[in-house]
């Protein structure tokens, strides 16, 4: 994504974090961990919620894999033999086809915010990769000033909410997935705190 605007606005402590995890599992899911990054995850710790264990499970998995091992999981899951276990993609979780009615509603509601992809990039928008991406940078205003609260939870509801949960769940239990079974547990719990976050601050 890219834009030209600067932000100047504060951010929260909390929301850097709720940024930090989206921009996390964005990365994690646009493609392998290079050793680096897979050291660092390693290096991760939780606490006793849902998440927190399920952040626990991811870094236990990322000492016990090498970076070749953690690319032949993601091309087996999202590129394989013509196409993957797993399409990370709204459209095809929410109509069974892939670039339909959501992948058109999402590019609208970019550009109106004044997004738009990359010129190198070549995967559609409504990649789950590149929705985390997006929801991180509305948080803390990387493409502009920080969006609001309502904001969030209307992009959240109408492009994430429907289908991310049920995909981090497919992701959990995907026949080829160990390192990136855990990416979906904290994914999962990660969508639901932040659903059931907005649902309380919209009473």
């Amino acid at each position: 994504m890219s834009i030209a605007r600067t932000a100047n606005q504060e951010v929260t402590e909390e929301d850097r974090l709720r940024a930090d995890l989206y921009n996390f599992l964005g990365l994690l899911l646009a493609g392998p961990p290079d050793g680096l990054l897979l050291a660092q995850v390693g290096g991760l710790s939780g606490d006793k919620s849902d998440l927190g264990q399920a952040i626990v499970r991811l870094a236990d998995c990322a000492k016990t894999s090498s970076p070749k091992d953690v690319e032949r999981e993601f091309n087996k899951l999202f590129i394989g033999l013509g196409r993957g276990e797993l399409l990370p993609y709204a459209s095809y979780y929410l109509t069974g086809f892939l670039n339909e009615k959501p992948l058109a509603t999402l590019r609208q509601d970019l550009r109106a915010r004044g997004l738009s992809r990359s010129p190198n990039v070549f995967e559609p928008e409504d990649n789950i990769a590149s929705l985390m991406e997006v929801m991180g940078a509305l948080i803390v205003g990387r493409f502009g000033e920080p969006a609001p609260l309502e904001d969030q939870r209307t992009f959240f509801n109408r492009h994430i909410a429907p289908w991310a949960g049920h995909f981090f769940a497919d992701l959990e239990t995907a026949k080829s997935a160990m390192f990136y079974a855990a990416v979906g547990s904290v994914g999962r719990a990660f969508v639901e705190i932040e659903r059931e976050g907005f649902r309380l601050t919209s009473e």
